[in-house]
Formats: structure tokens, sequence, C-alpha cells
């Protein structure tokens, strides 16, 4: 099978595998996210952590070369600005999956750093 270039990192390489079934607190939607951390704030951590996970998941997966070095949590993004993110994602699209907030994420961190 003939891989295409990779534009942005593993996760081209995840959208071409067959469907897998994705589990977890992170699996909800962003509608269903937003409505959770309004419930219950202190929820947000558990979803910041399955991003956390994915990403690290992610990455541990990459082919050789590809996100090698990228850090997940860096000085210029901690983890209280990728919860802003993941927040003002779901906000903004809430018909999305949270897991399609957690792509976003991926790929900007991956553009504040040089890999």
């Amino acid at each position: 099978m003939a891989m295409p270039a990779v534009l942005s990192g593993v996760f081209v390489i995840l959208a071409q595998a067959p469907a897998t079934k994705i589990v977890g607190i992170g699996a909800s939607t962003c509608a269903r996210f937003i409505h959770d951390i309004g419930e219950a704030p202190e929820r947000e951590r558990d979803y910041l952590a399955w991003a956390q996970g994915f990403m690290s998941g992610a990455l541990i997966r990459a082919p050789e070369g590809i996100d090698e070095g990228l850090d997940l949590a860096p000085a210029s993004m901690p983890l209280s600005a990728q919860a802003n993110f993941l927040r003002a994602f779901c906000r903004k699209s809430p018909s999305l999956d949270y897991m399609d907030a957690v792509h976003a994420l991926y790929r900007h961190l991956r553009t504040q750093q040089t890999l």
C-alpha cells in the first residue's frame, strides 16, 4: 500500500487505517464534553488526561522519523492552555467528536515546535 506524503504526521496515517473503535471518556462528542464539564468542572481533568494519553499513544505508534521529539506539554502551551484549546474547539463545534478536538490540538502542537 502506497503511503502519501506525511503532511500532518501520524494523524494522516491514522486516517488511512481501518476504522478503530475508540473507547474511554474521550470517545464522547464535543457537546457531551461541554455538558459534562458544565455539570462537574473537575471532569475536565479526566478528559485532558484521556487526550494526553491518546496523543502519547499516537507518538508511540508513529513511524520512525515522524514527530520524533514532539513535546506534548511544551512550556509554550502548558496543560491549562491545552484545556482552553479543547474547550474552545468544542464550544465552537459541538457536533464534532472530542477526538476531533484532540486531533486539532495535536496538529497545533506540531506547528508550535520545530521537529
